[in-house]
C-alpha cells in the first residue's frame, strides 16, 4: 500500500463516528457473544444442578480467562501490528503480523489445554475450590466442567482472536457472525444437553465447545482468503520480532485479563476463608459473586467491544499521522462507554434480587448476599468504561507500555491489595469480613478511572504538540 491509497483508505478520511459505529456495533456483538459462552452455562446449571453447580463454573472461570488472555494478546497485538503497517503503507510486512498471530494463539491453546488436563484437581484446588470427596460438591462439578470444556481451548482462542484480524482487515460484520453462529449453537446444544437429556456440567461443556468449533471453522475460512493479501506459509512461520512485537502491542490486554485472573483465584480463596466463617458459609459467596461477576462482565462486554471497535481507526490515523481524527475516536467511544456503563449501574441498583433470580432459586441468605453484592461490589460501575477505552487506545497508537500499566491499574495495583487489607479492616471493625470483600470493588474502579482520566490528559497534550511540528499541507 503505496501512500497515495493510505489517503484513500476510508478508515482515514470516512467520519470518524460513522467509523466507530461500524467497527464497535459488530465488535460488541461478538463480545456479547463470547460473554454469553459463560453466562448461558450459568442459567442452564443453575436450573439443573443448582448453586453448588454454580459455584463451579465460577471456580473453572480463570481457565476460561487465561484463554481469552492469549486470545487477545495475539488477537489484539496481531491486529495492531496490522494497521499500524498498513497506516504507514508497509503491506508486505502487515500480513506477517497476521500469519504470526494465527500459529501463536493456536499452539499456546494446546499447550494450556495439555496443563489444564494433566493438573485438573490440583489446579481446581488453587482456584479457590473447597477440598471435599463428596460427589455433590463444587470439586466434583468443576472437574466435569472442566475435563470437557478443556478439549475445546485451541478452538476458542484463535477463533477469539481470530475475530480482531478479521476485523482489522475491513470486515466486522463476518467476525460477529462467526460468535453469533457459534453462541447460538451453544444455547441450543445447552438446552439439548442439559435440560432435556440431564447431562449436567457435561453437556454444558461438551455444548460450549461445540459451539467454539464452529466459529473457529469459519474463522479458518475468512483467513484462507485474507482480503489484504494471501497469507502463505511463510508469513505463519513464527519469526522473533514478529512475535515479540506483537505480543508488546498485545501485552495491555492480556496483562488486563491475566489480572482479572490472579484477582478472580485470590477471590475465590478469599470468599471461600471469609464465607466459611461468615453466616453465609462457603458456597453461597461463592455461587453468588461468580453469578455477579459474569453478569457484570455482559454489560463490560459492550465497553471492551466498543474499544476494540475504536482500535483500528485509532491505530490507523497514528500510522497515517492524522492526530485529530486520532483523538476523536477516543472522545467518541468514552462517551459512548460512559453512557452504556451509567445505564448498568442504574439497573444493577435497582434489580439485583430480579436478576439473581434468573439463574435459579436459592435461600433467603442466598437473595441476601446476592442483593447486597451487586449495589456495593458494583457501585462505581458509571466510571468502568474508562479505563478499557484508554488501555485500549495506548495499545492502538502505539504506546503499549502505558496501555499496560493501565490494564494493570484496576485489578493488580488497586484491587488486589485491598482485597487483602478490607476483610482485615471489617473484622476489626467488628463487621464479617466478607463485607469487606464487596467494597474492594468500587474503590478500585474510581482509582482506576482516575488514573485513566490522567494519563490521557497527558497523552492528548502530547500529540497536540506532535500535530503543530508537522508540515504544512
Amino acid at each position: 500500500m503505496n501512500q497515495e491509497d493510505t489517503k484513500k483508505n476510508p478508515l482515514g478520511t470516512a467520519p470518524v463516528g460513522k467509523l466507530i459505529r461500524q467497527f464497535a456495533v459488530p465488535s460488541i456483538v461478538s463480545m456479547l457473544v463470547m460473554s454469553f459462552y459463560n453466562i448461558v452455562d450459568q442459567f442452564f446449571i443453575g436450573r439443573t444442578v443448582g448453586p453448588l453447580g454454580n459455584a463451579a463454573t465460577n471456580i473453572a472461570f480463570p481457565l476460561s480467562t487465561l484463554c481469552i488472555a492469549t486470545a487477545l494478546a495475539f488477537g489484539i497485538g496481531g491486529a495492531s501490528g496490522f494497521n499500524l503497517n498498513m497506516g504507514a503503507g508497509n503491506k508486505k510486512k502487515a500480513i506477517y503480523f497476521v500469519g504470526n498471530a494465527i500459529t501463536m494463539m493456536f499452539s499456546v491453546g494446546v499447550v494450556i489445554a495439555v496443563v489444564a488436563s494433566l493438573f485438573l484437581k490440583p489446579m481446581l484446588l488453587l482456584f479457590g475450590a473447597p477440598n471435599s470427596t463428596d460427589a455433590h460438591s463444587v470439586l466434583s462439578y468443576g472437574m466435569q466442567y472442566v475435563r470437557v470444556l478443556a478439549l475445546g481451548f485451541p478452538f476458542v482462542i484463535l477463533s477469539a482472536g481470530g475475530s480482531h484480524l478479521i476485523r482489522a482487515d475491513g470486515s466486522p460484520r463476518y467476525s460477529m457472525t462467526c460468535n453469533l453462529v457459534g453462541a447460538l449453537t451453544n444455547v441450543v446444544l445447552d438446552y439439548i444437553f442439559v435440560m432435556r437429556n440431564h447431562w449436567g456440567m457435561t453437556g454444558a461443556a461438551a455444548a460450549t465447545i461445540i459451539g467454539q468449533i464452529i466459529s473457529f471453522g469459519m474463522v479458518v475460512y475468512y483467513l484462507k482468503n485474507y482480503k489484504a493479501g494471501n497469507i502463505e506459509k511463510k508469513h505463519l512461520i513464527p519469526q522473533k520480532e514478529v512475535v515479540f512485537r506483537i505480543l508488546h502491542l498485545g501485552m495491555a490486554q492480556c496483562l488486563n485479563q491475566l489480572a482479572i485472573m490472579v484477582v478472580q483465584i485470590v477471590l475465590n480463596k478469599s470468599l471461600t476463608y471469609y464465607g466459611g466463617l461468615s453466616s453465609y458459609g462457603q458456597d453461597i459467596p461463592l455461587a453468588c459473586v461468580g453469578i455477579i461477576m459474569k453478569v457484570n462482565q455482559v454489560y463490560f462486554s459492550v465497553c471492551i467491544g466498543v474499544s476494540q471497535g475504536m482500535q483500528p481507526i485509532a491505530s490507523f490515523n497514528r500510522g497515517a499521522k492524522k492526530f485529530d481524527r486520532m483523538k476523536q475516536a477516543y472522545k467518541i467511544a468514552c462517551i459512548t462507554n460512559t453512557t452504556v456503563s451509567t445505564i448498568a449501574f442504574i439497573i444493577f441498583q435497582l434489580f439485583p434480587r430480579q436478576i439473581i433470580g434468573v439463574f435459579g432459586q436459592g435461600s433467603e441468605a442466598y437473595y441476601t448476599f446476592a442483593e447486597n453484592g451487586f449495589r456495593i461490589f458494583l457501585f462505581m460501575t458509571f466510571l468502568n468504561g474508562i479505563q478499557p477505552i484508554t488501555s485500549t487506545f495506548c495499545t492502538a497508537i502505539g504506546e503499549p507500555n502505558k496501555g499496560a500499566f493501565l490494564s494493570l491499574t484496576r485489578q493488580i495495583i488497586f484491587f488486589l491489595p485491598l482485597l487483602i487489607v478490607m476483610p482485615i479492616i471489617f473484622t476489626q471493625m467488628g463487621r464479617e469480613g466478607i463485607d469487606g470483600i464487596m467494597y474492594t470493588a468500587p474503590i478500585s474502579d474510581c482509582l482506576a478511572a482516575i488514573v485513566s482520566l490522567l494519563m490521557i490528559r497527558s497523552l492528548f497534550k502530547k500529540f497536540s504538540r506532535m500535530e503543530k511540528e508537522l508540515p504544512a499541507v
